[in-house]
C-alpha cells in the first residue's frame, strides 16, 4: 500500500490494539525492559521507528567501533556474554547479540512504527498511543495501562549552525553517517567534537592516512578501557571521590599531563562526572599518541567557513577537503509524550537524578534515559518490570 502523500493526513486504522505495556524504542533499553517484563508474565509490545532492533548500532556507527566496557559490564539482563565472546565486543558481534536476545526472550516488536503521540486518558486509566506504520502510511492506535519511554538519548542528530558552512565545497557529514577513513588518504579532514565518537573517528582517519584535525572546545577526561573497567568494578565497593582519585592517579601514570597537548581535564573527577553530568570520559583508542606526534592536530572552536577554508576562534584559518561533525544527538521523547508529570525534562531525558529517575505517575516509566549506559539500562529494566508485575498482582493499587 502506498505511503500517504506529503502534507496529507495519514489514514487511521479503525481497530485499537490493547496491551498491558507499550515500550517505545527497540534499542538495548527497550529490549531489556521487554525481556524482564515477559519473564514476569507481563504482556508487552515494543514499537520501533526503524526497520530493526538496535538500529543505532546497526545503521549509525562506524566500522571500527567496539564496546568500551568489558563484556561482564555490557550484557543485558539474564543473558551474559559467553566465554568465547571477546572482552570488548565489536559492533557486528553486539548487533548479533541484540538479535539473539530479542529472539531468546520472544520480544514482541512492531518495526517501522513511529510514535507520534502518547497521552494518558484519565477516564480510561490508560495510555493512548498513536503510531504511524511507515510500510502502509496508516495511523495505528494502541491502549495500554503502562508506558515505557526507551527511545534513548541518541535519537536525532545535532548539527551546529556555522556561518558559511552551506558554501563548503567538500564533503560534510555527521558522525552517524561516517563509516571508515578509507578513501581519505592525503585529504585534509576536520573532525568537530572531541567526545568518544569524535576522538575515535579522528584516529580512524589518521590511520587511513588523512591529514586529520580535531576541534576540542571543552575540558575532557581521557582514560583507557582498562582504567575505566577498573572504575566500573570499584563502583560497587567505594565512594565516588575515592574512585576518582584512583582513576586520576592511573591516568597520570599512563598519559602524563594531557593539557600540554590541548586536552585539559575538568575539576570534577571522571567517575563523578559520569554519574552527575551528561558528559562521559573519553576512552582512548590510540588518538592521544597521534596527537602527541602531531599526526592529529588539536584546534579551537570553529568561527566561520569561507569556501574550503575554516576560520577558528584564535583567528587562524586552514583549508579542508571534508568535515565530520561528531556533535552528538538529542532525545525526541518530548515531541511525542504529551502527558508527563515531570518525569522527562526539556532535553528529553529523565528529569530526576538516579536512583529516583525511572518511575512517574499513571503508569509512566523511562528506561536508559539517565545516561548510565548499558549497566543503567539493565537496572532500569529490572526496576520497571518488578514494579509493573507487583501492580498487576494488586490491581487496586495505583
Amino acid at each position: 500500500m502506498a505511503h500517504a502523500a506529503e502534507g496529507e493526513k495519514p489514514r487511521e486504522e479503525e481497530q485499537e490494539h490493547e496491551e498491558e505495556v507499550i515500550i517505545v524504542g527497540a534499542g538495548p533499553s527497550g529490549l531489556a525492559a521487554a525481556a524482564c517484563l515477559s519473564l514476569r508474565g507481563v504482556r508487552n509490545l515494543v514499537l520501533e521507528r526503524d526497520d530493526c532492533v538496535g538500529s543505532l548500532w546497526r545503521h549509525r556507527t562506524y566500522d571500527r567501533i567496539r564496546l568500551h566496557l568489558a563484556k561482564q559490564h555490557s550484557a543485558l539482563p539474564h543473558a551474559p556474554h559467553g566465554p568465547a565472546a571477546p572482552t570488548y565486543l565489536p559492533r557486528d558481534d553486539f548487533v548479533r547479540y541484540l538479535d539473539d536476545y530479542a529472539a531468546r526472550f520472544g520480544v514482541r516488536v512492531r518495526l517501522r512504527r513511529e510514535v507520534r503521540e502518547a497521552r494518558f486518558d484519565e477516564a480510561r486509566g490508560a495510555w493512548l498511543v498513536e503510531a504511524v506504520d511507515h510500510a502502509t502510511g496508516l495511523v495505528e492506535r494502541y491502549a495500554a495501562r503502562h508506558l515505557v519511554a526507551a527511545a534513548g538519548e541518541n535519537d536525532e542528530k545535532v548539527l551546529p549552525e556555522v556561518p558559511g558552512l552551506d558554501g563548503f565545497p567538500g564533503k560534510v557529514m555527521h558522525a552517524c553517517e561516517y563509516r571508515t577513513g578509507k578513501g581519505m588518504e592525503g585529504k585534509a579532514v576536520l573532525v568537530v567534537g572531541s567526545g568518544n565518537s569524535g576522538m575515535e573517528i579522528a584516529y580512524d582517519l589518521a590511520e587511513a592516512g588523512a591529514a586529520t584535525s580535531i576541534i576540542v572546545r571543552s575540558e575532557l577526561h581521557l582514560v583507557t578501557k582498562e582504567i575505566w573497567n577498573v572504575a566500573m568494578t570499584l563502583y560497587r565497593y567505594l565512594p565516588l571521590w575515592l574512585i576518582d582519585r584512583i582513576v586520576l592517579f592511573m591516568c597520570s601514570v599512563v598519559f602524563g599531563d594531557t593539557s600540554r597537548y590541548g586536552l585539559r581535564r575538568p575539576a570534577i573527577g571522571p567517575f563523578s562526572m559520569k554519574i552527575h553530568t551528561p558528559a562521559y570520559p573519553v576512552v582512548d583508542v590510540g588518538t592521544y599518541a597521534k596527537i602527541k606526534t602531531g599526526e592529529i592536530q588539536v584546534l579551537p572552536a570553529m568561527k566561520a567557513v569561507h569556501g574550503n577554508v575554516v576560520e577558528f576562534a584564535d583567528g587562524k584559518r586552514h583549508p579542508f577537503d571534508a568535515i565530520v561533525f561528531a556533535t552528538g544527538y538529542r532525545s525526541t521523547t518530548k515531541k511525542w509524550l504529551k502527558s508527563d508529570d515531570g518525569l522527562i525534562g526539556e532535553d528529553g531525558m529523565a528529569r530526576r537524578s538516579f536512583p529516583e529517575h525511572w518511575k512517574g505517575e499513571n503508569g509512566l516509566y523511562c528506561a536508559g534515559m539517565v545516561r548510565r549506559g548499558l549497566y543503567g539500562s539493565c537496572e532500569d529494566a529490572e526496576s520497571i518490570a518488578e514494579d509493573i508485575s507487583k501492580k498487576k498482582k494488586k490491581p487496586h493499587q495505583a
